[in-house]
């Protein structure tokens, strides 16, 4: 394993234990520490923080995925991290990046240099685009801002973003943080909003299992998945298209079950065909007082108008909350310009937490 020296620092690869249940490694513990340190300072909230254990098996390459990760070092100090995600569904010609750094090491040129080796990388593999999430914080008196392309939403011109454009990334997308807090009227508000969403879907049935998928609806719950990556706006990101089968559906249920959590499937099933026409996926963690993560929501174009996406929400929701009554909230993340999925969103009860730019950089 080879170090990089760069601007006075170190860029260590992560080296991974031979298998994923092998348990976490110092090196991996390390990265564990710094990328939740890194997560609080950054957004002061906990909510994707994980545990080495946890984060293990999503370190590892797939078929789907080539996945690297550094630590970056700082006289022996871990202060940063840095990953590249190489989606293969398009060939390995996008690549998700992240470059993030602990403010105490700071205005020394660390970052700059640092993002440089990893495009470098990125090259080398054969990647020409390049995207990345970062979450923007406005000051007091107010930042200039950058409006979102798709003319919803903008982000202030904080430091990331300065960064970003220095970098040669331009904001494509901006997306919203939502978080549903529960209340002693949360779920007697999810029955009524519920039923009326049933009443407009009579010719569609909910079916809800917990992960893993029954093989009766892997067909049907992996071609969903596979219109997640084509059906979901994603502005001028350029996402390519996923081809998601029953092998693929079992990796990544194998992934979270390492990470020991829990993940309930609420979808809608067409009663005349047996089609699954829509989902909503809701996960958490072995910490059962922690938040829960509302992962997809999806309802298949074709199946769009009968209030299936509020139907699967709440039916969903309610489920949960008796499964996991020690959850406190809940947060989900959507497109600024997915106004449908926003609107079922705000009437259940969810309200901004976060806005995230989604940036875009292609590579000569």
């Amino acid at each position: 394993m080879s170090t990089t020296p760069i601007a006075g620092a170190v860029l260590r690869p992560l080296e991974l234990p031979a298998r994923a249940d092998a348990g976490p490694s110092p090196a991996v513990r390390a990265y564990a520490t710094v990328r939740n340190e890194l997560l609080i300072e950054t957004t002061g909230r906990d909510d994707d923080c994980l545990t080495a254990s946890e984060l293990l098996s999503t370190l590892f390459s797939t078929p789907d995925r080539d996945r690297r990760h550094w630590t970056i070092e700082l006289d022996g100090d871990t202060v940063g991290r840095c990953a590249l995600d190489i989606l293969q569904d398009d060939g390995g010609e996008t690549g998700f990046v992240t470059v993030a750094l602990l403010r105490r090491a700071w205005g020394r040129g660390i970052g700059p240099a640092v993002y440089a080796q990893i495009e470098t990388v990125a090259r080398d593999a054969g990647v020409r685009k390049l995207l990345n999430w970062s979450e923007h914080h406005d000051a007091d008196p107010p930042l200039a801002r950058i409006e979102s392309p798709t003319g919803a939403g903008s982000a202030p011109l904080d430091r990331t973003a300065r960064f970003l454009q220095r970098t040669g990334f331009r904001l494509e997308q901006v997306e919203r943080g939502s978080a549903l807090t529960w209340r002693r009227d949360t779920a007697e508000h999810l029955r009524r909003l519920r039923d009326d969403a049933a009443a407009h879907a009579t010719e569609h049935r909910i079916v809800q299992w917990t992960m893993p998928t029954p093989d009766e609806h892997v067909g049907g719950y992996a071609w969903m998945k596979s219109r997640m990556s084509t059906d979901v706006p994603d502005g001028q990101l350029g996402m390519p298209e996923e081809t998601w089968d029953s092998e693929r559906l079992r990796r990544e249920e194998a992934r979270l079950m390492q990470r020991g959590w829990t993940l309930l499937v609420t979808a809608a099933q067409h009663v005349a065909t047996g089609e699954l026409c829509a989902f909503n996926e809701l996960a958490i963690g072995t910490e059962q007082t922690a938040g829960t993560h509302q992962f997809d929501t999806l309802v298949l174009s074709e199946h769009r108008g009968h209030r299936l996406g509020m139907l699967v929400k709440t039916t969903g929701l309610l489920a949960w909350r008796e499964q996991h009554p020690f959850s406190p909230r809940v947060t989900t993340w959507n497109a600024e310009e997915n106004r449908p999925m926003l609107s079922i969103n705000e009437a259940i009860g969810f309200t901004p937490i976060a806005y995230e730019g989604a940036w875009r950089k292609d590579l000569a």
